[in-house]
């Protein structure tokens, strides 16, 4: 519905289910399935990354003006972008050289399931994309956006902020049996506590505001590149 305020030429490729967690996986050991639902409307039997290597080796024949990834239901802040299907399909698409943008819907309440409010990303979608169709994007970099909790009459307005931080170490590993009493494990994100920071994504999603980040694909951390090499050196 976003997209569909600047453009009628938009085209749909997303996993058939469920990838949260998925990062920047493609699918490699077994094939994928297409599914065409209409014209400009396709699932796959893969990852958000598979998605967006299909449109653009299968399924569009020129690449596209712009790739939306989301809207994501649930934040993608902070270190949640080295985890998120979401940012990874929009990465996948600034590799590919493609203006790409990963939006994901904040919200406030474990447990809710498909039920998530998406008023504040319905209304500010639009708001947070005009500035971006013709904004220049550095080679191989994002834009990262997250909407808050909040009816969308209470969002406060957009903030262009830095990556947070959470507190990962604090995540939780819950143990049960299942019904034929063999032991199983599942890894949850409960307990994670965070440090909002000045001027990031966290602290903004918690005043209140729309949290836009640039992010880049060049994870070296160049400040280490001397001091290390003088190590190798010794």
């Amino acid at each position: 519905a976003i997209a569909r305020e600047f453009s009628e030429d938009v085209w749909v490729v997303a996993p058939a289910e469920e990838q949260s967690g998925a990062g920047h996986s493609l699918t490699l050991t077994r094939p994928v399935r297409l599914r065409r639902h209409d014209a400009r409307r396709f699932s796959i039997s893969g990852t958000p990354t598979d998605a967006v290597t299909m449109a653009l080796k299968k399924l569009l024949d020129a690449p596209p003006d712009l790739i939306l990834s989301g809207v994501n239901r649930g934040a993608n802040l902070g270190d949640d972008v080295t985890y998120s299907g979401t940012v990874s399909a929009a990465f996948e698409g600034a590799l590919a050289g493609i203006r790409s943008v990963a939006l994901s819907q904040v919200y406030a309440s474990e447990g809710l399931g498909d039920r998530v409010p998406f008023e504040a990303a319905a209304k500010w979608g639009s708001k947070v994309l005009a500035p971006l169709l013709d904004a220049p994007f550095a080679p191989r970099t994002l834009v990262n956006v997250n909407f808050p909790p909040l009816a969308a009459d209470a969002v406060k307005g957009i903030r262009i902020v830095r990556q947070g931080f959470h507190d990962y170490a604090r995540g939780s590993v819950v143990e049960g049996t299942d019904p034929r009493g063999y032991p199983y494990y599942w890894f949850g994100l409960h307990g994670i506590e965070h440090t909002p920071g000045h001027a990031t994504d966290l602290e903004a999603i918690a005043d209140g505001y729309v949290a836009v980040t640039p992010l880049q694909l060049d994870f070296t951390h160049h400040a280490s590149l001397g001091p290390l090499g003088e190590r190798f050196e010794q």
